[in-house]
């Protein structure tokens, strides 16, 4: 985990808090986009599994980061095929982790909306 990354969870009032839901994808797939997003920003996950919602729709899977900072030396990493990733929380952190993913992963915008205080983004992740 990054040197700035402490074993806190994420204050749920903070700016800096992104929830994030992954979606469409495998396990391993969900499991190697947190990894990431874990590497770099403290998250309510610590070393657990990402959180798994089964339903009548496929899984999704769940996971709160603070990007509170924009992380440096963000490594690619192979999916086995394209995830979608809900990004929900204040502009600047959500912005961090968009990035973040672009690093990782090839980015696709596939919708957003935008309030006052808090943005709602759709992101198409796949391999670059």
């Amino acid at each position: 985990m990054n040197d700035s990354a402490s074993s806190t969870s994420p204050a749920a009032d903070s700016p800096d808090l992104v929830h994030v839901m992954l979606g469409e994808c495998s396990a391993a797939d969900a499991d190697a986009v947190f990894d990431v997003l874990a590497n770099h920003f403290d998250s309510d996950r610590d070393n657990d599994v990402p959180g798994r919602r089964e339903g009548p729709r496929p899984a999704t899977w769940t996971g709160s980061f603070r990007a509170d900072h924009a992380p440096s030396d963000v490594a690619g990493v192979i999916l086995a095929g394209p995830v979608t990733a809900d990004l929900q929380g204040g502009p600047v952190a959500v912005d961090r982790l968009r990035h973040t993913l672009a690093a990782a992963f090839s980015v696709e915008t596939a919708g957003s909306a935008a309030g006052d205080q808090e943005v709602d983004l759709q992101l198409r992740l796949s391999n670059g």
